[in-house]
């Protein structure tokens, strides 16, 4: 026998369609920047390194690029100068002691890489000004048995948390 009536069951049935319909509601699909996407097309000027860290230019300029292309929002134009152009330079390299030898509190065996920079993106053909803002990436860093191999491997990972974060201000639009 089954203590549930047909009412109860429907009724039951609606409420949990009308929460997932509900749920979805500030769910958009497509671009978010309120155009088609790969209608506009941006290009990436090299950044300028304001710290004493070398290799950063390199890492982040790569790392931005590769990431407005796996997004698709814009078009990357590296040639004609796109309709929009980021620029910008970075301001800080910071590294942080966070974990330390068991034992020893003085040697450290984990960092906490930042870097922030300043971006700016330019709509070419009026020549607003759509970005200017300070963005930061972050990662973590775990020395083996040298700093320098180990700082080296982890900017690429740094520049790529920053191009996701610079990526994410480009396409939400809401300047």
């Amino acid at each position: 026998m089954n203590p549930f009536s047909t009412r109860d069951i429907f009724q039951l049935a609606a409420a949990l369609t009308l929460l997932c319909a509900t749920g979805c509601a500030g769910y958009r699909l497509g671009p978010t920047a309120g155009f088609p996407a790969g209608a506009r097309s941006v290009s990436v000027t090299a950044f300028e390194n304001k710290t004493q860290e070398p290799r950063l230019l390199a890492a982040l300029n790569n790392a931005l690029r590769k990431e407005l292309q796996q997004d698709g929002t814009y078009r990357l134009d590296t040639r004609d100068g796109g309709d929009i152009q980021v620029s910008g330079e970075i301001k800080t390299y910071q590294r942080t002691a966070i974990g330390f030898q068991p034992g020893d509190v003085l040697t450290a065996q984990d960092y906490s890489i930042s870097i922030t920079a300043r971006v700016r993106a330019t709509e070419v053909a009026t020549g607003r000004l759509l970005l200017d803002r300070d963005v930061s990436g972050r990662t973590t860093l775990r020395i083996g048995s040298d700093l320098a191999s180990a700082e080296r491997q982890a900017v690429p990972l740094l520049a790529t948390d920053l191009a996701r974060n610079v990526t994410t201000y480009l396409t939400s639009g809401g300047w």
